[in-house]
């Protein structure tokens, strides 16, 4: 079995062609949800072959999977954030984790951007208006051009999103975990001296404990009644419960969410506001991305079981 390179996928994905794909390289794919087994008796079958373990943002690894794969020696996942997977037992184990490095980069900002344009310029409440039968005056937008925009997390997607809001004129601050020396922006410390200064909070940082509920009541406050709040992260970036409070009395201007906290729930009152746009969680469904991550998982389970340099490790 272990010329055939087996690999545990835990989690049936979206992404076409994957498994054929890994096929075409050699690999085992070990699909649980195929088996007549139960998850703990599959896993008992295959625990001393499986040396790769695959899985997408859903699948939650923690220290009880990891306990029963004792050969396990790298988990891929196809997502950019990787807060599904107990980072700490893998350091302990000696498990190396990679995700999708640049394989969303792209579109994830041009959604974010997108995003921001239909919140501002009022794309979608138009749009549900003509169809429902309203020929009056149009909605009054705002412009895009000028706005001080705040960026939480200036890495790899901050990065891009940053330099398309640019290109339309935008004033461009960020927090992250540290300062970027190299970047023309203004750095704040805190996301609530962030929000203070802002017009629009872009969120694009990745989901750890400090990040959690980061843009809570205080930070929405000060993004103030004429701010907006966009989020192609992790829902639970954001206070749901006091985004949802703090829209519905109209202590901020409005939202671009393509996340929620308690996905694939999406809070009832969001439903029906005009400046709230929602997306499911699409950011990065796009044919290329696919590809993109495609390629990059078998690039690397291809250097793992050749014993070469993986591409897009996560730093443990």
């Amino acid at each position: 079995m272990d010329q055939q390179r087996p690999v545990l996928r835990l989690g049936a994905s979206s992404f076409e062609g994957l498994t054929d794909l890994l096929k075409f390289h050699g690999f085992q794919v070990l699909k649980p949800w195929e088996s007549h087994l139960s998850l703990d008796a599959f896993l008992a079958s295959h625990c001393c072959a499986v040396r790769a373990l695959l899985v997408s943002s859903l699948v939650h690894v923690d220290d009880a999977i990891l306990e029963k794969l004792p050969s396990l020696g790298v988990i891929v996942t196809m997502s950019a954030g990787v807060s599904h997977i107990d980072l700490q037992a893998c350091r302990r184990k000696g498990i190396v984790v990679t995700n999708a490095g640049d394989a969303f980069t792209g579109d994830a900002a041009d959604y974010a951007v997108g995003l921001l344009l239909d919140v501002l310029r009022r794309v979608s409440a138009s749009d549900r208006l003509l169809r429902g039968g309203f020929r009056g005056c149009p909605l009054l937008a705002c412009q895009v051009a000028g706005k001080r925009v705040g960026i939480v997390g200036l890495g790899r997607i901050g990065s891009a999103t940053a330099r398309r809001l640019q290109a339309f004129g935008c004033i461009i601050s960020y927090t992250s975990r540290t300062m970027k020396p190299s970047v023309p922006f203004t750095f704040f410390t805190n996301v609530r001296d962030l929000a203070a200064q802002s017009d629009v909070l872009v969120l694009t940082c990745a989901l750890t404990e400090e990040t959690h509920h980061i843009v809570n009541k205080e930070v929405l406050a000060a993004l103030g009644k004429n701010g907006v709040v966009i989020n192609v992260g992790r829902g639970s970036l954001i206070d749901e419960k006091e985004l949802v409070r703090s829209l519905v009395h109209g202590e901020i201007g409005g939202a671009g969410l393509d996340v929620f906290e308690n996905e694939p729930k999406v809070p009832e009152e969001l439903l029906h506001m005009n400046n709230v746009v929602l997306s499911p969680h699409k950011a990065v469904a796009t044919l290329e991305s696919q590809k993109g991550v495609c390629d990059l998982t078998v690039a690397n389970l291809i250097a793992f079981f050749e014993n070469k340099p993986l591409s897009s490790v996560v730093e443990l």
